[in-house]
């Protein structure tokens, strides 16, 4: 059996906009449809192409500030719904769950606010996302079924696999990129997790010390040797 899977319904919700057009609309020409959220709808409009709003998929409007858009049924079953599965196909026939080939999603830019000296502490929460990661989990769960692509860096690779595969992506760039993805997240709850410790050891009331000391390092460059 081929592990090719066709991308026909695709949801992008990206805060970095880099080669965001040039992508979408590689995207469009293999006659995927695009669905969006809030600003990044915006900007594929005014490019001129055609988006359906995440309300329109969902049935209910973004809403708290764009704090509860994704989080729904139609698109966690759409991304979750194992397409091999008769009841799963079944419970998304019944329910009105169309599948979703592909998530594009990067996160809010938690770790740049929170590095601006003098942050504001409740700027700093907003900026904690929360429908981004719980879209690519989801996703990268599934990746039997759904492409994943959390960075701009990403975007040649899918859509040189896709114009190689007739608009499909293969098993293996599906599993690369959802271990990208488990990665993204693990990095964006650590510095989160790392954010909310410092603002209690900085209070010498709250002073504690948790079980689990989190750590996170990124490669500042490659060694010559190993």
């Amino acid at each position: 059996m081929s592990d090719l899977v066709p991308v026909r319904r695709a949801l992008i919700s990206v805060s970095d906009k880099t080669d965001l057009i040039p992508f979408a609309k590689s995207l469009a020409k293999f006659g995927v449809q695009l669905i969006s959220t809030g600003g990044t709808a915006k900007a594929l409009t005014q490019a001129g192409l055609e988006v359906t709003p995440i309300d329109e998929v969902t049935g209910f409007p973004e809403m708290m500030d764009g704090r509860l858009k994704t989080l729904h049924p139609r698109v966690h079953g759409g991304l979750l719904g194992l397409r091999d599965n008769d009841s799963h196909v079944a419970s998304m026939k019944e329910r009105g769950i169309e599948p979703i080939d592909l998530v594009c999603v990067n996160l809010y830019p938690f770790e740049r606010t929170v590095a601006q000296e003098d942050v504001a502490e409740d700027q700093a929460i907003e900026q904690i996302d929360i429908g981004g990661p719980s879209m690519l989990r989801s996703a990268s769960k599934n990746h039997a079924f759904v492409t994943v692509v959390t960075s701009p860096s990403q975007y040649d690779a899918l859509i040189n696999d896709l114009t190689a595969n007739e608009g499909a992506t293969t098993l293996t760039i599906r599993k690369r990129f959802a271990a990208a993805a488990f990665a993204r997240t693990a990095a964006y709850d650590t510095a989160i997790a790392q954010w909310m410790q410092n603002r209690l050891d900085n209070n010498a009331q709250d002073c504690t010390f948790g079980s689990t000391l989190l750590i996170r390092m990124d490669r500042a460059s490659e060694l010559r040797y190993g």
